[in-house]
């Protein structure tokens, strides 16, 4: 009963009940209502990176970690496999209104014991004009004749890069370590293809149905094929995140509607900014337009189909959509929108999302790729529709595992135990913070 209570109170924390207590939030404006705050991945373990490899913390393969990063580098210990490619990716977290400059940004480097970058290394991400959440990812890629195939030590770098008026306070900073299992020999193919169906997008028109987005990777709200309602203000940014499987493209079209002015005259260059994620948090493209308080429009390119080989292309867009998984979508309205609009009131927000493409076969792994956090299975589609974050999937996961467990206890006992404890869950969720 205990074990179900927990279930109940993380749901409770995942829907929003206690995402608004002190220090879980924070003001963009004088007089604005806050916004919230980016949630940290529950099982993230607190860490404390060190400026030379002689002292840096080992990290585990598969585990989450946080941390604080100011300008300047952090190194981390990575122990890997001879069988795996591993991604590292790192989400910096500036406090809104921060000042940043157009070439702040992120970057991050798996290397040898020796000091020597792995292929495809650094990843790096910069930050515009707004002070906005931003991942970065290094790889460490298994293929033929390359450095870093052996197993053994390796080093993970992060290095923050920041212009001589920016803000320089340390920022609070996400550290994920992906491990993507070995392919079957010869079920991959080890070239990328020459050509990919690259047409535009063709968006959908239905009537918008309201979806909420998350503050970050871990709590985006998914979503599939649709239109899509949801509001924005100035200097936040929204998480979506939508299931690719192999042999699927996605198309993403993003319009604001017209703000309430508080100035005759208004303009932000990067007032509507919409990237698109891969499953390990490597940045696929991203799109901006102006905004001056008037109906505007961002479309991002449609993606190139989820193949095993765009690991090995050449073009920059093509390459990082190498996986089936959740892909995601961050839609931010600059900071500057605030200057000539109505900070408090938000703006609305539709997305139309178009996935095409029958799901395929992928390679042959030797290990479960869903295990690993990849691959898309039915629990992942069923998210999709119903608009799930990632905490409720994993609460509405937890409480069928719970109802098997006592329907199994027999039919008698067991439906009495399964009537019971299916109202005490709802009654439970209702009283939510109540339950102790």
């Amino acid at each position: 009963m205990v074990r179900v209570r927990k279930t109940v109170l993380a749901g409770a924390t995942a829907l929003g009940v206690l995402a608004w207590l002190p220090g879980a939030a924070y003001a963009v404006g004088p007089g604005s209502p806050p916004l919230p705050e980016y949630r940290v991945a529950d099982d993230a373990t607190p860490i404390v990176g060190k400026p030379s490899t002689a002292d840096a913390p080992l990290l585990d393969v598969g585990a989450v970690y946080e941390d604080t990063l100011a300008p300047g580098e952090r190194l981390y210990r990575l122990g890997l496999d001879s069988a795996s490619t591993v991604y590292v990716s790192a989400v910096l977290r500036p406090p809104a209104g921060a000042k940043v400059a157009y070439g702040d940004g992120l970057e991050v480097e798996v290397m040898t014991a020796g000091g020597k970058a792995c292929p495809s290394n650094p990843g790096r991400i910069s930050f515009g004009y707004d002070a906005v959440p931003v991942a970065a990812v290094g790889t460490r890629r298994l293929e033929e004749d390359a450095e870093c195939q052996a197993g053994g030590t390796y080093y993970a770098k992060l290095t923050r890069s920041v212009a001589k008026d920016s803000d320089r306070a340390a920022w609070p900073v996400e550290i994920r370590i992906q491990r993507e299992p070995a392919p079957v020999a010869g079920t991959a193919p080890s070239t990328a293809a020459s050509v990919w169906p690259s047409a535009s997008p063709t968006l959908p028109g239905t009537d918008p149905v309201a979806r909420t987005g998350g503050t970050g990777f871990n709590d985006a709200r998914a979503l599939d094929s649709g239109v899509w309602r949801d509001d924005l203000r100035p200097g936040q940014t929204r998480f979506y995140r939508v299931p690719l499987d192999w042999g699927q493209q996605l198309g993403v079209g993003a319009e604001i509607a017209a703000a309430r002015m508080t100035k005759q005259y208004g303009s932000a260059s990067n007032g509507l900014t919409v990237s698109l994620y891969t499953p390990y948090r490597g940045l696929v493209g991203s799109e901006n337009t102006s905004y001056d308080g008037k109906q505007a429009a961002v479309t991002l390119p449609k993606t190139a189909p989820v193949a095993y080989e765009n690991r090995f292309a050449d073009d920059t867009e093509q390459r990082p959509v190498r996986l089936a998984g959740w892909y995601y979508l961050a839609v931010t309205m600059g900071g500057k929108v605030g200057e000539f609009t109505e900070d408090a009131t938000p703006v609305p927000l539709t997305l139309r999302l178009e996935v095409t493409g029958t799901p395929g076969s992928g390679p042959g792994y030797k290990e479960s790729l869903t295990a690993a956090g990849f691959g898309v299975g039915g629990a992942d589609r069923a998210a999709a529709k119903k608009g799930l974050t990632a905490p409720e999937s994993v609460e509405a996961e937890g409480d069928r595992s719970v109802m098997r467990i006592v329907a199994g206890a027999g039919f008698g006992t067991g439906t009495v135990l399964l009537l019971g404890l299916g109202a005490w869950i709802l009654l439970a969720r209702r009283g939510g913070g109540r339950t102790a």
